[in-house]
């Protein structure tokens, strides 16, 4: 029967992450009055499918919640609104997912795959619970096991094992395929509604790919053309991908199963069936990749706030000094912090320069960011929907992207079998249904099983090969620089090597009106930007006096399909033999990744990016003149195509005692764009549990899961900087009631280990929950108190800007927004380490300029930390915990939980938070070819 449904009522459930549900309340009488049965799916009979050229001898797992099944028809989501039923394998993963936060401590090899699917190859044929051969071909066959409903592609021709791959990804991710088409075209609120998280995602994204029709195509054109063989069959590959998505359009479609969202979207007719789905076709592939790449493979960005935040700090220390103190904020490459290459190798690149060239910073208060919508009408331009295009746009133009993803990787030399151990994968956050999705594919040239986005799954983008595993974890490092272009005739044209050139005009014009599935009132926008040479146009300003245009220039910029070929590599078990072979394929992606490999002897590590080289003296983290002498060498604006540094240049490794990456620092000098790589970071609750395990030796699967799973539950703030702020308040005895009681909350906490954690499984309350309270209610308020006198409110503010002083799992404020899992990336917890150390007489390497906590004295700074610990220790849960259309106020618990946040008709309950990977592989290979 047909596939697909979600669980509860259909809602709209608003994120700071920009990423909105689709669907509002819908009336079920009213809509299943005329409601059609669908037909049922043909399938053929169950046949037995067996795995081959596995050498991970059953230890191979993997994991991706909520579940496969990502489609619903619209009689499937009108049952569970007035049932409240749940399709099979929508959210079979989820329960294993979550219940890891309570089981992992009793974790042994045997309970791996309680917690994690079991990622052999094949289905064992008792296991087979359907076999398609999709459009009738008889060159491949998708299996679907009984206990996940993975697909499991296989062909005997190329084509037809591409064919395969892109109906089961139509089958699993159709309508999220189209929702995301159309948010990298710019087109979301004419395709979903005019909901002001809809405005706000598409101006997100097209902000940073305004794309033309004729752009996408030369994407293709140019990947094609620039990698010989491989780019003809990368080519083929996507037509028979995009033949299959068709098949199944038209024949759910013709069937009357395609998703439901549709219908309720107004896009078709529930009773005559009128209406189109539109076929999907190349330009598609691309526009989706710019999503993925803008979303978590594009470092960089930010010089204009680095601009505004150095100038304050001149301002207030005046240049030389507040130089210095803006430096040691920057930390771009804090000896103390932690490193995925720890060996001492040094990979020079984004350093600072001894003298530099070029730069154009603004003049005070001249800044303004270029507009993106004009002509707005309705509720195109109401209050809410301009609220929402700034923080869109803040999001754009922010360093701090969102970065996520872990990787704990051991040498054999250091594990009970002397096997490499691997416990990896991408935290690419929560959605229902998910943007990535699990497949296996076999056939001529591809063997491999694991998780693509959705719309791009020609290849497994993450997994395991027949002898081998791969993962990533977004990197950040600088690959866009901010050029100053100097205005001349008017605003919109500018100096291009010394002749006036007029700016080119892209723009997207975008009309909704109200749906069953969104109400939202008509109207309409057009979203315009203004395009150089050296990029869009994202600021104005002066510079001297001189009218500039600030723009962005991305390496990847006009190359969102170059990657491809990389991908076709990882899957290719031709290609991919041994670490040094994986890291040739990895240098073909020009996205921003740290990527990891493990065989049964081998590990390594590369750093992937199109890292351009910058002329001598330019300083990436300024904004610079546009002219020659400061332009990336060799740069060809026609095709954005320049000198990058080669693979050498990159930070790499092979079979280092171990690797940890959770978006902390590559390597000694490598600067990434963000902000925080400093003494405290989140990698370094990877870092400790891993090196400590290692020293220990015996390293087995289940005691790396541990690890993780042990740091997915920490606080950072409380397992590295929470002692050092008692060992100053404690200097002297506590004689405040409020205070001491605070003190002792925190201090039993810490001594159980510092962890958000429940009571009992399942109670949805923590232990230690009035000392997670007072630490929630404290570090902002801690920070403010101890930062703001010494910077000056203006500093302060700025610094703020450049790097958020808090990510709590509850912190709606964070880059991640709340009920997002991904917490303790971007915060002040290193600043605050380095200061209190620094005030207690602690040796300090790379400290900041000067003592901030108290004036700098240990009494001073006692007091600062008494005051605001008994402010906080006042606060309410209700106060601390304000509540949201999930959460009453006061329910810390649900506060921080996870929710698969809605793209579609399906909804999940939320679940007990974790800081771990959303998709998550746990491998040990056995041997290899």
């Amino acid at each position: 029967m047909p596939r697909r449904t979600p669980r509860f009522t259909l809602d709209r459930l608003r994120t700071p992450g920009r990423f909105p549900g689709f669907l509002k309340t819908a009336s079920v009488c009213a809509l299943i009055a005329g409601l059609l049965s669908p037909l049922a799916q043909t399938t053929a009979a169950a046949a037995d499918a067996t795995a081959a050229n596995d050498y991970c001898g059953g230890q191979c797992s993997d994991i991706l919640p909520p579940g496969e099944n990502g489609n619903a028809t619209l009689a499937q989501i009108l049952l569970n609104q007035a049932f409240g039923t749940q399709p099979d394998h929508a959210e079979d993963q989820l329960g294993p997912y979550a219940n890891l936060a309570k089981g992992y401590s009793t974790l042994t090899n045997a309970t791996i795959n309680t917690f994690f699917n079991d990622a052999s190859f094949g289905v064992a044929s008792d296991q087979v619970a359907s076999t398609v051969n999709p459009a009738g071909r008889t060159d491949v066959t998708i299996v679907r096991d009984k206990k996940t409903g993975v697909p499991h592609i296989t062909g005997t021709t190329r084509y037809g094992t591409e064919f395969g791959a892109g109906y089961a990804a139509a089958q699993d991710r159709l309508w999220l395929m189209d929702v995301f088409r159309h948010v990298g075209r710019g087109q979301l609120t004419a395709f979903a509604g005019g909901d002001v998280a809809n405005q706000g995602l598409e101006q997100q994204f097209w902000r940073n790919a305004p794309y033309t029709e004729a752009d996408l195509q030369a994407q293709i054109d140019n990947a094609v053309a620039t990698n010989g063989t491989r780019g003809q069959q990368a080519l083929a590959d996507a037509n028979a991908y995009l033949a299959g998505i068709n098949a199944y359009i038209d024949a759910s479609d013709s069937g009357r199963y395609f998703p439901g969202e549709y219908v309720l979207t107004g896009h078709k007719d529930s009773v005559t069936n009128a209406g189109t789905i539109d076929h999907f076709k190349i330009t598609d592939l691309v526009a989706l990749a710019s999503v993925i790449g803008a979303l978590f493979g594009s470092g960089g960005g930010g010089e204009v706030n680095n601009a505004v935040s150095l100038l304050a700090a001149q301002e207030k220390y005046g240049v030389t000094e507040g130089t210095k103190v803006w430096e040691a904020f920057r930390e771009r490459n804090d000896p103390e912090a932690v490193l995925t290459v720890h060996n001492g190798e040094s990979f020079p690149y984004g350093t600072k320069p001894d003298t530099p060239q070029g730069e154009a910073l603004p003049d005070d208060g001249s800044v303004s960011t270029q507009p993106l919508i004009y002509d707005a009408t309705g509720t195109g331009g109401d209050q809410s929907a301009s609220a929402t295009a700034e923080a869109a746009t803040a999001t754009a133009l922010s360093s701090a992207r969102r970065g996520m993803s872990n990787a704990l990787v051991v040498s054999g030399k250091a594990t009970a079998s002397g096997h490499p151990i691997a416990v990896f994968g991408p935290q690419t956050g929560y959605f229902a249904p998910q943007l990535l999705m699990l497949q296996e594919i076999q056939g001529p040239g591809i063997s491999a099983r694991g998780a693509s986005f959705a719309g791009l799954s020609m290849y497994v983008e993450l997994g395991r090969g027949q002898d081998y595993s791969w993962s990533a974890t977004t990197s950040g490092q600088d690959i866009i620089d901010t050029y100053a272009v100097e205005l001349c005739q008017d605003d919109y044209h500018y100096l291009y090597h010394g002749t006036c050139t007029a700016m080119d005009v892209v723009e997207q014009k975008n009309s909704w009106k109200p749906t069953t599935a969104d109400d939202t009132a008509a109207g309409s926008y057009t979203m315009r930007v203004y395009r150089t040479k050296y990029g869009p146009v994202e600021y104005r300003a002066t510079v001297g006096g001189k009218k500039v245009a600030y723009t962005t220039l991305r390496s990847s910029f006009m190359h969102e399909a170059d990657s491809i070929i990389g991908f076709q590599m990882l899957n290719d078990p031709d290609y991919v033999k041994s670490p040094q072979t994986f890291q040739s394929a990895v240098q073909h992606i020009n996205y921003t990744f740290n990527w990891f490999y493990a065989d049964s002897t081998h590990t390594a590590y590369y750093n992937s990016g199109d890292n351009p080289v910058r002329a001598t003296g330019v300083d990436a983290e300024f904004p610079v003149w546009a002219q020659a002498a400061y332009e990336w060498k060799n740069w060809v604006p026609a095709t954005n195509t320049a000198t990058y540094t080669p693979a050498s240049a990159h930070p790499n490794s092979v079979d280092q005692d171990y690797y940890v990456s959770w978006n902390n620092k590559q390597a000694l000098n490598y600067t990434t764009a963000s902000w925080g790589d400093g003494s405290v970071h989140r990698g370094n609750l990877l870092e400790d549990r891993v090196k400590k395990l290692v020293a220990a030796g015996g390293v087995t699967r289940a005691s790396l899961v541990k690890a993780m799973a042990d740091a997915a539950l920490a606080d950072l703030r409380a397992e590295d900087v929470l002692p050092d702020l008692l060992k100053v308040i404690n200097s002297s005895t506590v004689t405040d009631s409020t205070a001491a009681a605070a003190v002792s909350k925190l201090q039993t906490w810490l001594t159980a280990g510092g962890k958000r954690t429940e009571t009992s499984a399942g109670s949805k309350a923590y232990a230690n929950a009035d000392a997670i309270r007072i630490l929630d209610a404290w570090w902002p308020l801690l920070v403010k108190a101890e930062f703001e006198p010494g910077l000056g409110t203006d500093l302060y503010t700025a610094f703020t800007a450049n790097l958020p002083v808090d990510e709590s799992p509850s912190a709606a404020h964070g880059p991640t927004g709340s009920h997002a899992g991904s917490s303790f990336q971007y915060g002040w917890w290193s600043y605050v380490d380095k200061d209190v150390r620094a005030v207690l007489g602690e040796s300090v390497q790379g400290g900041l300029t000067q003592k901030y906590c108290g004036g700098g004295t240990l009494s001073g700074c006692r007091d600062v930390l008494i005051s605001t610990l008994k402010t906080a220790a006042g606060k309410t849960a209700a106060q601390v915990y304000p509540g949201d259309d999930l959460c009453s106020a006061g329910d810390q618990w649900c506060a921080d939980s996870i929710v698969q946040r809605t793209l579609g008709g399906i909804k999940h309950y939320n679940i007990g938070w974790q800081n771990r990977p959303t998709f998550q592989q746990v491998v040990e290979f056995t041997s290899h070819r």
